[in-house]
């Protein structure tokens, strides 16, 4: 244990680390804040398939020998753009495994012809932490920026439109246009990813402490206040705990999730073993107080 921590301060110490902790907490707050409404809109395999196909455009850049993080971000944004317009007519889910299942096919063929070294391809499956550059972390921080703004901007429309999308369109909500907003931001978020934690794990921050939320609060707000901090935890302590071992980053970040996920989940079962059902809680009032219960009736 005493070399464990050594051996994690010394390497906290070098400056391609503070590029991946900087980047981390970037990713944390962007996966943080858009996670709930994935969660409410039920969106957690369209999200999947965009955060797979992300590697699609990482793979196609890789071969071209161009940013491989603009590559992700083509992508992934034009993935949630297709699935998005695909599924206004409904079956989403044989959409989203349509798409995913071409999109993989190109992936594979891409990584195939790739002349440089396996290790590299691979990366983009399960992350890496060494290839992180300035450039890489101003990229992440304007789409930080991007990101948290547009959910900001449209805060209720998105929320109401997530909470009960048919009384949105009855109430003149554009849905639509607002499915394929968020499916935009969503696109950004997962290319972000594909960097750190890798295109095959990057669910475990944009869904997972969404999920986590949801049981501990019914709260839209604090539910984005809690996701943020627990994909803040994930993501930054996955890179922490996996600096000493050396194994990829994605293994601790979702183990980290998980885990919070596991915890949430036991809070709500002992929270809703404790709640009482609203007759018995009018009979208990109507019991203490006759004329209430007089009332009542």
């Amino acid at each position: 244990m005493t070399q464990f921590i050594n051996d994690t301060a010394e390497l906290l110490q070098v400056s391609f680390v503070h590029n991946a902790l900087l980047a981390a907490a970037l990713l944390g707050i962007i996966s943080g804040v858009i996670s709930p409404l994935i969660v409410m809109r039920q969106m957690s395999f369209s999200v999947h398939g965009t955060s797979e196909l992300a590697l699609m455009g990482a793979s196609g850049a890789l071969l071209l020998g161009v940013n491989v993080g603009g590559g992700a971000m083509v992508g992934s944004v034009l993935t949630a753009i297709v699935l998005s317009l695909l599924s206004m007519r409904g079956g989403k889910d044989a959409v989203v495994g349509v798409v995913l299942s071409f999109g993989m096919g190109l992936s594979v063929l891409f990584i195939h012809l790739y002349p440089g070294r396996t290790n590299t391809a691979f990366s983009l499956l399960t992350g890496q932490i060494v290839g992180l550059t300035d450039n890489s972390l101003w990229i992440m921080a304007a789409v930080a920026v991007v990101v948290v703004g547009g959910v900001v901007w449209k805060w209720k429309p998105l929320l109401f439109a997530s909470a009960d999308p048919v009384m949105a369109a009855a109430c003149g909500v554009n849905v639509k246009a607002l499915a394929l907003y968020f499916a935009i931001l969503t696109g950004l978020v997962a290319a972000q990813g594909v960097q750190i934690v890798g295109s095959l794990l990057i669910i475990s921050l944009v869904i997972t402490p969404g999920a986590s939320a949801s049981f501990v609060t019914a709260s839209p707000i604090k539910a984005v206040m809690l996701s943020l901090i627990f994909a803040e935890v994930a993501a930054v302590g996955g890179i922490i705990l996996s600096l000493a071992p050396g194994v990829p980053v994605s293994v601790f970040v979702t183990t980290i999730s998980f885990a919070i996920y596991l915890i949430c989940r036991a809070i709500g079962a002992v929270r809703s073993r404790k709640a009482t059902r609203d007759d018995e809680q009018a009979a208990r009032w109507a019991a203490a107080d006759p004329l209430a219960g007089e009332t009542v009736q």
